[in-house]
């Protein structure tokens, strides 16, 4: 009788030890394992990562940073580990935090404007994909890249085209100028290729052509008159006399881009550079800064016109006054140099 009821005991103790285990490990691999406050937390895995820094990294997340461990190796993911953007979602289990973390690269949204150098792109995509800066700009200025895809040191801007695009937060520099490269290639279609082709244009001169005309005016509406203007003044065989192309020759002759210019003076006219189209007839030698899309498009589609000046119009500023001779582009541009002299700028 005693070894019966001894027997009974054991058999509960067993069977009570067995339910305190598989609790144990349903709570480990199923149950909540965050301690954030926000919804959603998100972990950066860096290329060649290893377990002990992707540790380092999720403590802070975790409630139950040994049980957590505990279920990525159990699941093999100490020898999987892949680099990253990862979302954790607060609530998570051990299992959902290992699985997101082994197959749920998120993209990431990047974004640039019209930089004028590629330094300054480097500087800007640096800061939202996991490449540095420097082996961005190596990337970009490799000579068998642009040798292998018709750029030069002076048409080097024109493969990048500003807008948002979707990256995976690792990729690298030379993932992403494949990607930039193929959007360039996606955008100049037969279509684009044509119009380009029925104004006397390779594609990377309409990006010269198209940069002048995203620095000559910032509204958009505005942009398909101006390269009017320049195209009709090409046409003509007359000089472009673009003052943001005297801007850039400047600065790239001073090897500083972050010079700030306000006003070009008559001294400036003079510098010997292929860029100053005062100085220089046709087009520069290459983008002087990367156009929007709205600026090709307007090359690509320019307002039908007579005019071949303009000036800024001092009565409705950003905007700009169309004139079709000289005389009155003198009297449109006798009133901005007044307007400009009042507010004391000199440079």
């Amino acid at each position: 009788m005693y070894i019966r009821k001894l027997l009974k005991l054991i058999v509960l103790m067993g069977l009570i030890a067995g339910g305190i285990m598989t609790y144990l490990v349903y709570r480990a691999i199923f149950a909540p394992n965050t301690k954030f406050d926000n919804d959603t937390a998100y972990v950066f895995v860096p290329t060649d990562s290893d377990f002990a820094d992707v540790m380092i990294t999720m403590a802070p997340l975790l409630d139950h940073v040994e049980t957590f461990e505990q279920v990525a190796k159990r699941k093999g993911y100490p020898e999987n580990i892949k680099p990253g953007k990862y979302r954790i979602i607060k609530g998570m289990s051990n299992n959902e935090i290992v699985n997101s973390l082994r197959s749920k690269n998120i993209p990431v949204k990047v974004a640039f404007n019209n930089q004028e150098s590629l330094a300054d792109l480097a500087g800007r995509i640096s800061g939202q994909i996991e490449a540095d800066s420097l082996s961005l700009l190596n990337a970009f200025e490799a000579p068998t890249f642009l040798n292998a895809n018709g750029f030069n040191e002076d048409t080097k801007l024109a493969p990048y085209l500003p807008n948002s695009y979707e990256f995976f937060w690792n990729t690298s520099a030379e993932g992403f100028r494949r990607r930039m490269l193929s959007e360039y290639k996606k955008y100049w279609n037969e279509t684009r290729t044509k119009k380009a082709e029925a104004l006397g244009m390779r594609p990377v001169e309409v990006i010269t052509l198209a940069s002048i005309v995203q620095k000559e005016t910032a509204k958009v509406d505005e942009r398909p008159r101006v390269a009017g203007v320049y195209l009709n003044r090409l046409k003509k065989g007359m000089s472009l006399q673009a003052d943001p192309t005297v801007i850039y020759a400047i600065k790239k002759q001073s090897g500083n881009f972050d010079t700030i210019i306000k006003r070009v003076l008559y001294k400036d006219l003079e510098l010997d550079s292929p860029y100053n189209t005062y100085k220089y007839a046709g087009l520069p030698p290459g983008p002087i800064a990367m156009p929007d899309i709205s600026a090709i498009e307007a090359v690509l589609n320019p307002e039908k016109h007579d005019y071949y000046y303009f000036v800024a119009n001092v009565e409705n500023f950003g905007y700009h006054k169309f004139a079709k001779d000289l005389g009155q582009h003198n009297r449109n541009k006798e009133q901005y140099i007044r307007w400009i002299n009042s507010q004391k700028i000199n440079r």
